[in-house]
């Protein structure tokens, strides 16, 4: 009986970890203007969570740049037609514009980038999107985020 319920007792801690939350995502985006992913779960047991943001492609920043942004749904167009004033050199985002949740630098071929923002800055009751903000890119390179339990 002990044995049985030392057994049980270890079989349950190391099950913990591999159900544990994975609190980070690789997005990898190309000069194709796509991002390889049209999703992010994000576990609500979360505190942190840190998006990389890879350019598998070639070309550089000024040409095929992209930068991956995460905002309410309703935000992303509004946020990426004053990017457009903004330049590649501040990378195509308004400064502390306060409707970014978080968002990684422009980035060229060869590149990444990561943020780490604190999940509690996204409500379950609102939909969210990651987008790119290089002129015209957030039409294809664009998903969903969502809060999972």
């Amino acid at each position: 009986m002990l044995r049985k319920t030392l057994l049980a007792s270890v079989l349950t801690l190391l099950s913990a970890g591999a159900f544990a939350a994975t609190c980070e995502v690789t997005i990898n985006s190309t000069d194709a203007m796509t991002f390889e992913s049209k999703a992010i779960e994000i576990s609500k047991s979360c505190e942190k969570f840190t998006v990389h943001l890879k350019h598998t492609g070639q070309l550089a920043k000024n040409v095929m740049g992209h930068n991956l942004v995460i905002a309410k749904t309703a935000d992303m167009q509004p946020i990426t037609t004053e990017a457009l004033a903004q330049g590649v050199d501040k990378d195509y985002l308004k400064a502390d514009d306060p409707r970014i949740v978080a968002h990684t630098k422009m980035i060229g071929g060869g590149e990444q980038d990561s943020v780490t923002f604190e999940v509690a800055k996204l409500s379950a009751s609102e939909p969210y999107s990651f987008f790119c903000t290089f002129p015209g890119h957030a039409a294809l390179m664009n998903g969903a985020v969502t809060l999972v339990d």
